[in-house]
C-alpha cells in the first residue's frame, strides 16, 4: 500500500528507515528524561534501541496493512547528522486515517526541524496513501510540540482532560488535525 522511495528529501533533511548503525544517536537524546517526559516510552539506551530496530513488527519502512507504522530517521541534508526521528501510523483503510508523531534531538532544536519532516509526513499520508484525515495527539503541556502541529495547518479539535494516567499522574491530551482537503489547499 506504500513504499516510499528513500531517502525523503526535504529542504534540508533527509528521511529514512531507522538502521542499527543509528541506535547511538537515538540514544543520545531518547535516553533523556525531558525527551521523554510527554511520549510513551521511558528513556532508553543504545541496546534496548537495537533491539527494537531489529524487530521488523517495530521497524517497518512500508505498509501494507492498517495499524502498520512506519519509523524513519530524519538526517540532515547538509552533514548527514541525524536531528531526530518521526513515525507515520496507519490506523484506517476504511475511514482513510493516520497519525503522525516526532521526536526532535534538543541539540537541534528551534531550527523548524519537526515541522520540515512532520510535513514529508503529511505528503506520505496524502499524497501517497490517499488518506482522508491525518491526526496529531500530543501531551496538553508539550507547547512546542503544538505550536510544530499549529505550523503543519492542523486544528486542534479537542483537549480531554485527564484522560491517561500517564507517567505517574494524569494528563490531559490534545488531540490535532488535518482533512486531506484542507492540506491540499495550503500546498
Amino acid at each position: 500500500m506504500l513504499a516510499p522511495d528513500y531517502p525523503i528529501a526535504t529542504a534540508r533533511l533527509r528521511l529514512r528507515p531507522v538502521a542499527v548503525e543509528d541506535a547511538p544517536a537515538l540514544a543520545a537524546y531518547q535516553s533523556l528524561a525531558d525527551v521523554c517526559r510527554y511520549i510513551p516510552y521511558e528513556p532508553r539506551g543504545a541496546d534496548v534501541l537495537r533491539e527494537r530496530i531489529a524487530d521488523p513488527a517495530l521497524n517497518r519502512s512500508s505498509l501494507d496493512a492498517e495499524g502498520q507504522n512506519i519509523w524513519l530517521a530524519v538526517v540532515r541534508q547538509a552533514d548527514d547528522v541525524l536531528v531526530g526521528d518521526v513515525v507515520f501510523m496507519y490506523h484506517s483503510e476504511k475511514h482513510r486515517c493516520g497519525e503522525i508523531g516526532y521526536v526532535l534531538d534538543p541539540r537541534y532544536a528551534g531550527n523548524g526541524y519537526a515541522t520540515e519532516a512532520a510535513a514529508a509526513l503529511l505528503r506520505l499520508g496524502f499524497g501517497e496513501l490517499g488518506l482522508h484525515r491525518i491526526v496529531g495527539r500530543i501531551d496538553a503541556r508539550n507547547e512546542a510540540s503544538a505550536a510544530v502541529l499549529h505550523r503543519l495547518g492542523m486544528r486542534q479539535e479537542a483537549v480531554l482532560v485527564e484522560n491517561e494516567f500517564f507517567k505517574g499522574e494524569w494528563t490531559d491530551e490534545i488531540d490535532f488535525a488535518i482533512l486531506d482537503r484542507e492540506w491540499r489547499a495550503r500546498q
